[in-house]
């Protein structure tokens, strides 16, 4: 993908409109002392799109995690010139950065993440079908009052909170019956100042690896191998709490590769695999796992991995929003996995006993879910419906 235009959308979302106000009655003044927050804006893999564009409008914050949209002590960062960015150019570490404000030093509860409205033919925000035309992106909310992310943060006096805000653009799509594609917005914050990075390669001619960094079976960041093969997960939170992440990476026609208990430090990266040692995932058929949710619980589903006791995440997909129906393909080959012990390169084993053996979840935007196990080794196409 041609890189050299991020330059222009950092240096035009850089000259941004400064704004720090209050809603709903509230003063909005800023007051002595203050910091400084910074935001700016990366993605996570998309899955089958060329292009998700999303055009950002404002930044607004808030102490209050409750605060609705127009009570008092929001506080905005107002685009002057909003730009339409392309998701999928940022990955590998690549920042859109979107402003910075002015704040009192306190600690923050609640962001929200406004989006400039479609208008006309005008598409502000809108995906490229892998192959196929730029088509409008709905995001009725995204534009009226924003998206709501519950990260809390500190604004420290005369310091500066550098916020990244991580869009995942392949969990926030979702296709209509009709077509049409909503979003359904997956956005997490991290604070750079506490973060660090996990970096390596995946064997020449792999690039396209969808790469994750997990914590029991969560995906906490994602990204893709570029044409080199190099991959970037960052920003990574050094946690005593969390533990190390464990690197999954995913390739159509090839099994899975895992490095378990990798650990990540504020400021460095820490690397599993180099250019003159890349990690090469072996060759695998692949298998289809599918089938219909209720409608109504627009739900997502995942496909689950158990290795010698511990939960991967290997793909995901959301529901259509009309129909239910959700599919994805999945290697029937043996994944294979290495423990990071501090030095290059990891050693690789098969794990036979789990190939082609997954357990699809469906988690209802409720917060319901219901699992069910399939061995896609064993039929060409493994059917899995859920009724919410």
């Amino acid at each position: 993908m041609n890189k050299p235009w991020i330059a222009c959308i950092c240096a035009a979302l850089g000259s941004v409109g400064l704004v720090a106000c209050g809603g709903g009655g509230g003063s909005g003044s800023v007051s002595t002392p203050t910091g400084t927050l910074k935001v700016s804006m990366t993605d996570a893999p998309s899955c089958g799109y060329d292009n998700v564009f999303v055009t950002v409008s404002q930044i607004r914050v808030n102490a209050n995690t409750n605060a609705g949209d127009n009570d008092a002590g929001w506080y905005t960062i107002n685009v002057a010139a909003p730009q339409k960015t392309d998701l999928l150019s940022l990955s590998n570490g690549v920042l859109a950065e979107l402003g910075q404000t002015a704040l009192p030093a306190a600690q923050y509860q609640q962001i929200r993440l406004v989006l400039a409205p479609n208008s006309g033919k005008t598409l502000a925000n809108s995906i490229v079908p892998a192959g196929g035309s730029e088509q409008a992106l709905d995001t009725p909310s995204a534009t009226q009052s924003g998206f709501k992310i519950i990260r809390p943060f500190t604004v420290e006096a005369g310091t500066l909170v550098d916020l990244v805000l991580d869009f995942d653009a392949c969990k926030s799509i979702v296709q209509r019956g009709n077509g049409s594609y909503a979003l359904k917005p997956v956005v997490t914050a991290t604070p750079a100042v506490v973060s660090g990075a996990i970096a390596g390669y995946v064997a020449p001619g792999a690039s396209g690896t969808a790469v994750y960094a997990e914590q029991n079976g969560q995906i906490v960041k994602g990204t893709v191998a570029d044409s080199s093969g190099r991959f970037v997960l960052s920003p990574l939170v050094q946690s005593a709490t969390q533990g190390n992440y464990d690197v999954v990476m995913v390739r159509s026609g090839a099994a899975t590769g895992i490095v378990q208990s990798v650990p990540v430090a504020v400021n460095t990266t820490t690397a599993v695999s180099t250019s003159q040692a890349p990690v090469a995932l072996p060759a695998s058929q692949m298998g289809t796992a599918g089938g219909n949710v209720t409608a109504s619980a627009m739900a997502t589903v995942r496909a689950l991995q158990f290795i010698n006791g511990v939960t991967y995440e290997v793909a995901s997909a959301n529901a259509n929003l009309d129909t239910g129906a959700y599919s994805f393909a999945l290697p029937t080959a043996a994944p294979i996995i290495a423990t990071y012990a501090g030095s290059l390169p990891v050693g690789f084993v098969p794990t036979p006993a789990s190939a082609g053996q997954y357990t699809l979840q469906a988690t209802a935007a409720s917060g319901a879910s219901q699992s069910s196990t399939v061995n896609i080794g064993s039929v060409a196409q493994a059917t899995v419906n859920f009724s919410f």
